[in-house]
């Protein structure tokens, strides 16, 4: 028998659901398990639920706590509503990326969007692929920034293990 994806759900909310965010916790929690219950392909490990203002990963807790369980190989595919919940911005979303995709083995992305849906198991007409030399070409634009960037993420992960 093939192993399961071990799936984490990942949802980043505005600072605006801080009075809600229990209800908005357990709801997310919800949506991944009835998503992946059942599933022959995919078991949900985990639901990562930030709410912040944050827009750099390394500021979002539970997004650091989701790389580290990356980085353990306890993670292998993030699932999540949209992009956007990956990152703010193009910046943030490229090198989240090439983080995920220069560890092996490289973590999958499966998202929900309608128009810019991405999905690395199926990898329609070769999307890991694109997006990894998408990644690459941006990377190499700066490399020293992403070189900080990753080094600050890495501090921030290093913290959980202490």
């Amino acid at each position: 028998m093939e192993e399961k994806y071990r799936v984490a759900g990942y949802v980043k909310l505005a600072k605006l659901w801080e009075r809600t965010g229990e209800e908005a916790i357990c709801y997310h929690h919800g949506y991944f398990r009835s998503k992946y219950e059942g599933n022959e392909k995919m078991q949900l490990v985990d639901v990562y639920v930030d709410i912040t203002g944050q827009k750099e990963t390394r500021k979002r807790p539970e997004m650091v706590r989701l790389l580290a369980d990356c980085l353990k190989d306890k993670i292998n595919c993030i699932s999540t509503q949209t992009k956007a919940y990956l990152a703010a911005n193009n910046r943030e979303f490229f090198y989240l990326l090439h983080f995920l995709f220069s560890r092996k083995p490289e973590t999958e992305i499966v998202t929900e969007d309608k128009n810019y849906h991405i999905n690395t198991i199926e990898n329609h007409e070769n999307q890991r692929e694109a997006l990894r030399s998408m990644v690459a070409d941006y990377v190499k634009l700066n490399p020293a920034d992403y070189s900080d960037w990753e080094m600050q993420l890495m501090r921030e992960i290093n913290k959980i293990h202490e």
